[in-house]
This record gives C-alpha cells, sequence and structure tokens, in this order.
C-alpha cells in the first residue's frame, strides 16, 4: 500500500491528463471542478508520501541488474515535491481566470496536469535512468505549454526550447553511460556511487564527463552560455512561465544538478578540482550577465525572465561549492525564488490581463489603480532584492558566508558576483516600483487609466497568499535552515 501511495502522485496526474486532452467541457465552471478536484487531490497523495507512507524504494520496472525504473522519496525529495505540490494548487486557481483571456483553455489545463506527474516523477526519482527519462518527459510535456498561442512568436519559442533541451539531454546523458561503467550502481546515495578502483587512473577523464552532464543539466537551468530559450519562453501563458520560471522546468535542472553533484559523482571526487572551479566561474558569470540583461529589458515579463537567468544560478553557486553550508544555501534560496518569482510573474500576468499592458514605460501611476497586484510587486521585489528582514536576505548571506567558508579562492569571484547582483537586482526591481508609483506625468490623456484594475479574487486571492508566505518564511528562517541543513548533510 505505501509503495502505491509513492507511484500514485506520479502516474494519477500523467493518466488524468491524457485523458482530458479529447474532453470538450460544456462550460467554465465544470472545467474548473473537474481540474481542481484533479490537482487538489495529487496534492494529497503527494504529501501523504513525503510525510505519511514512508515507503522507501520502490521498484516499478527492472531492465537489469543496474537498470530500473524505481522511485524514492529522500530529504532532497521532500523539499521539491512539497514546494511543487503546494505552488501547482495556487498556480492552477491563478490560471483559470487567466487562461479566459488566452483562449484553448480545454487543451491547456490537459497538458498542465500531465505536466504536474512528470515534474513530481523528477522529484522522487531513485536514481539517475529514472531521473533522466522523467527530465526527458517534462520538455515533452512543457512543449505544448510553451506553444499554447501556436502563432509565429509560439512556433519560434517552441522550436528554441526543444533544440536547446534535446542538446542539453544528450550531454546529460554522457554522465549517464559513464557512471553506469564507473559507479557500483545508478541509485542516488548521498556521497555518489563511484567506485575508487575504478576511478583511479581515470580522474581527468570523469572530471570531463562530469562537467559535460553540469552543462547539459545546466541547460534548463540557464547557464550561461545555454539560457536563450528561457525569455523566447516567455511568450507562453503567464501561468506557464510563471511554472517554467519558478518551479517545473528550471528548478527540475538545479535539482539534477545537485543529484549529479552530491548523489551520483560524489564532492570526494570534485571539490577543490579544476572541474569546480570551471562551473563556480560559469555561475558567477551568469549572476552578473542576467542582472545585468535584466536592468536592460523595458519588457515586464522578460525582465522577469532574465532575472531568474542569474537567480537560478545564485542556487547552482551554492551547489557548486561542495559543502553542506554551500547546499543548505543553495536550497534556501531555490525555495524562497520560487515564491518570490512566481509571485512577481503573476503580477506581470495581472497587469497584461486587465491592460493589455506589457512594457514598464505603459504601467506608470498604475500603483493606485492595481493596488494589490503592485503591492504584491513591492513586497516580493524587496525580498528579492534581498532588503533585511525579507528572504532574499537570508538566503544571499547565507550564499556569501559558505564561500567563505569552503576556503576556495575562486569561490570568492561569487562573492563578488552576489554583490554586483543585488545592485542590479535592486535597480531592475526598484525602476518599476517608482514608475508605477511616481509617474513622471501628472496627467495622462483621458481614458489611459481606463480599465486599469486589480483582476477578481482568481488571481489576487493567489498573490495575497504567496506574498504573505514570502513575508512569512523571511521573518521566520530558522525551522526551514534547520530541515535543509538536514537535507545538506545526508541526514534527512
Amino acid at each position: 500500500m505505501n509503495e502505491f501511495a509513492t507511484i500514485l502522485p506520479v502516474i494519477f496526474p500523467i493518466i488524468a491528463g491524457v485523458a482530458l486532452l479529447p474532453v470538450k467541457f460544456n462550460n467554465r465552471k465544470q472545467r474548473e471542478v473537474w481540474i481542481l478536484s484533479i490537482i487538489m487531490l495529487n496534492t494529497i497523495f503527494a504529501l501523504y508520501a513525503i510525510y505519511i507512507a514512508d515507503a522507501g524504494i520502490v521498484t516499478i520496472f527492472r531492465f537489469s541488474e543496474k537498470l530500473s525504473l524505481t522511485l524514492h522519496i529522500d530529504g532532497l525529495s521532500k523539499v521539491f515535491g512539497t514546494m511543487v505540490s503546494i505552488l501547482w494548487v495556487i498556480t492552477t486557481i491563478y490560471a483559470f481566470e487567466y487562461m479566459t483571456h488566452e483562449g484553448g483553455e480545454d487543451r491547456f489545463f490537459a497538458f498542465f496536469t500531465m505536466t504536474y506527474g512528470v515534474v513530481l516523477g523528477v522529484a522522487f526519482s531513485g536514481n539517475f535512468l529514472t531521473m533522466y527519462l522523467f527530465y526527458e518527459f517534462l520538455t515533452l510535456a512543457t512543449l505544448p505549454l510553451v506553444m499554447h498561442a501556436m502563432d509565429n512568436k509560439a512556433r519560434h519559442a517552441g522550436k528554441t526550447y526543444i533544440l536547446y533541451m534535446m542538446f542539453g539531454a544528450a550531454l546529460a546523458f554522457i554522465g549517464f553511460v559513464f557512471l553506469y561503467c564507473y559507479g557500483d550502481g545508478l541509485e542516488f546515495v548521498y556521497g555518489g556511487v563511484l567506485v575508487p578502483q575504478l576511478v583511479a587512473g581515470n580522474e581527468l577523464t570523469l572530471q570531463i564527463i562530469f562537467l559535460a552532464a553540469f552543462f547539459g543539466f545546466g541547460v534548463k537551468a540557464s547557464i550561461f552560455p545555454f539560457y536563450r530559450w528561457l525569455p523566447k519562453a516567455s511568450v507562453a501563458p503567464t501561468p506557464v512561465t510563471a511554472l517554467l520560471h519558478a518551479v517545473a522546468v528550471v528548478k527540475s535542472g538545479v535539482f539534477a544538478i545537485i543529484r549529479l553533484i552530491y548523489f551520483s559523482f560524489g564532492t570526494k571526487y570534485l571539490i577543490g578540482t579544476w572541474a569546480q572551479n570551471v562551473i563556480l566561474i560559469a555561475v558567477a558569470f551568469t549572476i552578473v550577465f542576467g542582472s545585468t540583461l535584466a536592468l536592460r529589458m523595458p519588457h515586464l515579463k522578460r525582465r522577469f525572465a532574465y532575472s531568474t537567468i542569474s537567480n537560478l544560478s545564485y542556487i547552482v553557486f551554492g551547489v557548486a561549492l561542495m559543502t553542506p553550508a554551500g547546499l543548505t544555501a543553495g536550497l534556501l534560496h531555490m525555495l524562497y525564488h520560487a515564491v518570490i518569482k512566481i509571485t512577481l510573474f503573476f503580477t506581470a500576468g495581472a497587469v497584461l490581463y486587465k491592460t493589455h499592458r506589457e512594457y514598464i514605460y505603459e504601467v506608470e501611476g498604475f500603483g493606485k489603480f492595481m493596488p494589490i497586484t503592485f503591492l504584491s510587486m513591492a513586497l516580493t521585489g524587496i525580498s528579492l532584492v534581498g532588503i533585511p528582514p525579507f528572504a532574499g536576505f537570508h538566503s544571499k548571506w547565507a550564499l556569501a558566508t559558505a564561500a567563505v567558508e569552503s576556503g576556495n579562492v575562486v569561490a570568492y569571484i561569487g562573492i563578488v558576483a552576489l554583490v554586483i547582483s543585488a545592485v542590479l537586482t535592486a535597480l531592475y526591481i526598484f525602476y518599476i516600483i517608482v514608475r508605477v508609483y511616481f509617474p513622471r506625468k501628472r496627467e495622462y490623456p483621458g481614458g489611459y487609466y481606463a480599465h486599469v484594475s486589480d483582476p477578481n479574487l482568481y488571481m489576487t486571492a493567489p498573490l495575497v497568499v504567496l506574498t504573505v508566505i514570502t513575508l512569512i518564511i523571511g521573518l521566520f528562517p530558522s525551522n526551514l535552515l534547520g530541515v535543509l541543513e538536514k537535507v545538506a548533510t545526508g541526514m534527512m
């Protein structure tokens, strides 16, 4: 029974999503009842599997002695799975209203539901093969969501998306092959699975292979130079971009990198090597690069997209320190960024939904007409900047202190990158806030503010809930840090 409890939250939404594809709902209410019931039920299934079932290792199918489809919920799975399960429900409610603006709701919610199960498949994977298969499936499940509008921009974004993801998957597959040959199985074991006798004399080769796999998974995490797909994917409906840029795709890339470093190759063989220094330099550059492009971007959603590129590398920087403190800091920023960035995308979507305006210069003075939307943007934006005592401060401080404690001189480059990025983040966030609350012109042509108002509860309630969550986890981080420290040391 407990084994089935682990499998259910993965297969149930996938089967439900496939079953929904040919369905044409008679009205909006009917669709909402069905979709919300499926999503809510699956969240219950997922949280039960994470916190109650304790099924251990569940083998679904065995291909050979070393190859099998296996699920296992460990501490890292619990962190990622809980984040996904909670945010998926909130996004569903927001999407009910927003998608009336986009159309094609039946098809959208079918793939949206399917993707939920696929992401949990990544989270619950017990070995490299299972994670890799769900990782590939995630690309296929999200492609129709990226291309939802099916216009020229959406098709171009979809083509870019699939090409980048296929290239990344090919690089990651190289790592899979070498782990199979040099490892004692493909299961995720804290400390790694490489066999010392096989590694001896082949260290350089394995470090090169590790880098290939790292940048392969780094495509989804938008590490430079594999970032171009993410801003282009902003043409997708806002609920999709919010999930892509905050929860599902990009965080699956980060999650896979954590599995690669800590549970497959192992930090014992990587820490202090040139391979570690290469990834530290790569993510430090991406941190500054993403923030710089965000500052230059006048399009609201694309500004947040480039901000995501930078913040993903904050997380990977912590992970790449290859210390428990670094992993703890990276996981903390992963959780903070997920809640903050999904809220920011929702605020941008609310503006687009109500006013059809997408650029920052078009929203001057909107603050008093959309008070809930822009208060949420202001509070979560301040949290992203990292002003104490808001959420971003704790994770950035943890990242900087972990870098110093690591003793790696190259990590100091990352500290400089964090400081530069913090300044750039303040500039690109406060620029928006100032424009919406303090417009440069006192009066605009008649009718300019017509229809400028907050959307209904379907969209404002998620904004309020997410903003409150952001404030709470920022003001009271100690319990969360305690859990993440156990995960980072393999105790959970």
